[in-house]
C-alpha cells in the first residue's frame, strides 16, 4: 500500500510557474514505484502528464507540456515534483500523482495509487 500527497497546487497567472509536489508513504519504500502525473480538467477526462521511473533516469511527457513542464524525484525523501513553468490558462485543473510498477506508462490504469489531488488553477 502506498499513501500519496500532493500539495504546491494554487492560482496563477498565464505565464507564471507553479512546483508541485508528491509525497510517497510506503512500507515497501516509495523509492521503488514509478511515478506519474496525471490532470483532469471539469468535464473532461483524466489525462498523462508526465512520469518517472523509480531511478529517476527515465521520464515521459505529454506533447502539450514538454518544454514547459519538468518531472524529478528526490528519493531520499521519497518525493516527486513536477516543475510547470509558462502556464498557459487551458493547464488548469486537479493535478493527481500516481504510483505504480516501474514504468514510464501513460495509461492511468497501471498506476495502482492515487492521491487526492491538487487543484491548478491559471488565470488569462
Amino acid at each position: 500500500q502506498v499513501r500519496l500527497v500532493e500539495s504546491g497546487g494554487g492560482l496563477v497567472q498565464a505565464g507564471g510557474s507553479l512546483r508541485l509536489s508528491c509525497a510517497a508513504s510506503s512500507g515497501r519504500g516509495g523509492s521503488s514505484y514509478a511515478m506519474g502525473w496525471f490532470r483532469q480538467a471539469p468535464g473532461k477526462e483524466r489525462e498523462f502528464v508526465a512520469a518517472i521511473r523509480s531511478s529517476g533516469g527515465m521520464t515521459s511527457y505529454a506533447d502539450f507540456v514538454k518544454g514547459r513542464f519538468t518531472v524529478s524525484r528526490d528519493n531520499a525523501k521519497s518525493t516527486v515534483y513536477l516543475q510547470m513553468n509558462s502556464l498557459k490558462p487551458e493547464d488548469t485543473a486537479v493535478y493527481y500523482c500516481a504510483a505504480g510498477s516501474d514504468t514510464t506508462s501513460r495509461s492511468a490504469s497501471v498506476y495502482p495509487y492515487w492521491g487526492q489531488g491538487t487543484q491548478v488553477t491559471v488565470s488569462s
